[in-house]
């Protein structure tokens, strides 16, 4: 017999159990396991006011975003809709059938005020962390950066030339973005801090962006230019896991700089040193290897940074031979290049701007020589220029002839894989808050979802089945 809806009076009471109504295999189960948030309280504590009306719970925003960038829910308001709508996303942010959900401005007040004020988007990702390392994910005996760029919230139509004065306008009319910019511009030089022209000592970008002017200008190989962030991971290699993150402009000398700030920062914070550090060849400058060899003695597996090999036919640096005793060079033909050649009664360091000496050899000797044409056709003398931490890029060359390099080399696909993972699944390929601090906000929450993923699918039953059945 066919059925029928049964259209008849409501029921006077329900018995629902939301929790029954979660499976057992969904990510945010796994996800729930981990999530640790009783200290948020006490972080935020102080920039809550103790009388007035009381707030949104800062744990069901918390939350709601770890919603957000786990599945890709790029809109705040989109985000309130499918949270209203979904009952996992309900259950997971420990609302009940007839909770209300907040509206999504309250995203933006709160993130504009005690979210940064407090930092404790940092303090979320710091805590994950602190669970991933408690469940033996993090080993902290190989690193692995490296850095991808971001498109910012910034239409190239909104751009105007580096060398363009600019008037930014009065300070209260000025955005949020602009305002942030101009102040980081007043704290690097407060002398020029009040003409319209960017203060900076570098050469000028070539083109700034009224609406988010931290963003650079960038273009990826074969496709058009535009205004970009660069997120900066640092992960462990023993499962990916990312030990930290840091937002720079689309820069490569910020980018390699923030090196620096995210192996102290862990040190620092987690007492955890690597080993071993390894990146690409944008990693591989002669500051940088000096830094990891002789201050933090990690081992750069790293390729060397290397531009002295000459294509036109002539002797390239490496077929002269170093002699560390006598601080000199020696040529093909057995001559010597030095940095002095008479004594001093001043004796000098010899060092540049550049942090490199340059080893000259003898006009006398080139002049007589029977192959200066393969060395100096079109010099009378031939130079070369030494790194004062070519001791550590020489070190870096030795490492990049051992099988441990070849293995580095497959596990730094790792953070390549969560890359890939950040802008295919998470959606993260445009960003939808501006300046720095929006930057360094999305990726905090881009990289705790990471963590909180990689925690629910490698450590949890369900999770370790899944990835059974995949391999």
């Amino acid at each position: 017999m066919m059925g029928r809806l049964d259209s008849g009076q409501d029921k006077l009471f329900y018995s629902f159990n939301l929790d029954n109504h979660v499976p057992q295999s969904h990510l945010l189960r796994g996800i729930d396991r981990f999530l640790d948030l009783r200290d948020l309280r006490r972080h935020l504590a102080p920039f809550y006011s103790p009388m007035g009306r009381p707030s949104i719970d800062p744990e069901l925003m918390i939350r709601m975003l770890i919603v957000g960038y786990c599945f890709g829910i790029r809109s705040e308001r989109r985000l309130c809709e499918e949270v209203h709508l979904n009952l996992a996303y309900r259950w997971f942010c420990r609302l009940g059938l007839e909770d209300a959900v907040p509206e999504h401005s309250t995203f933006s007040k709160n993130r504009h005020g005690r979210f940064r004020d407090s930092d404790l988007l940092r303090h979320v990702f710091e805590s994950v962390l602190s669970r991933c390392m408690a469940e033996g994910l993090v080993k902290g005996e190989g690193f692995a950066i490296d850095a991808s760029i971001i498109k910012a919230d910034a239409s190239p139509a909104r751009g105007v030339p580096g060398t363009e004065p600019i008037d930014w306008g009065r300070a209260d009319g000025q955005s949020r973005a602009v305002r942030e910019y101009l102040e980081a511009l007043e704290q690097a030089n407060p002398v020029a801090a009040d003409t319209s022209e960017p203060a900076s000592s570098s050469a000028p970008p070539k083109k700034i962006s009224l609406t988010d002017p931290a963003a650079r200008w960038t273009a990826a190989p074969g496709g058009p230019a535009f205004f970009a962030y660069s997120t900066n991971y640092l992960i462990d290699l023993q499962a990916g896991i990312i030990v930290d993150v840091e937002a720079t402009p689309a820069n490569r000398s910020q980018e390699v700089e923030s090196t620096r700030t995210m192996i102290d920062r862990v040190q620092h914070q987690r007492d955890l040193k690597p080993r071993r550090l390894v990146g690409d060849t944008a990693y591989g400058t002669a500051a940088l290897l000096g830094w990891m060899v002789e201050e933090k003695q990690i081992e750069p597996h790293v390729s060397v940074w290397d531009k002295t090999e000459r294509k036109d036919n002539t002797f390239s640096r490496s077929e002269f031979i170093w002699d560390e005793e006598a601080n000199e060079y020696r040529c093909p033909a057995g001559n010597a290049l030095r940095c002095d050649w008479r004594p001093l009664k001043n004796p000098r360091t010899h060092i540049t701007k550049a942090d490199t000496i340059v080893y000259r050899s003898s006009e006398k000797n080139c002049n007589r020589c029977s192959i200066k044409n393969q060395c100096c056709p079109n010099m009378s003398f031939r130079k070369i220029t030494r790194s004062i931490h070519e001791a550590a890029r020489d070190e870096a060359r030795r490492i990049a002839a051992t099988p441990e390099y070849k293995q580095s080399r497959r596990q730094r696909k790792k953070v390549e894989m969560l890359f890939a993972h950040l802008k295919r699944i998470l959606k993260l390929d445009r960003l939808r808050l501006r300046g720095p601090s929006g930057a360094h906000d999305e990726f905090l929450m881009a990289a705790t979802a990471q963590n909180l993923r990689r925690m629910a699918k490698w450590l949890t039953p369900e999770g370790k089945q899944a990835n059974q059945a995949a391999t």
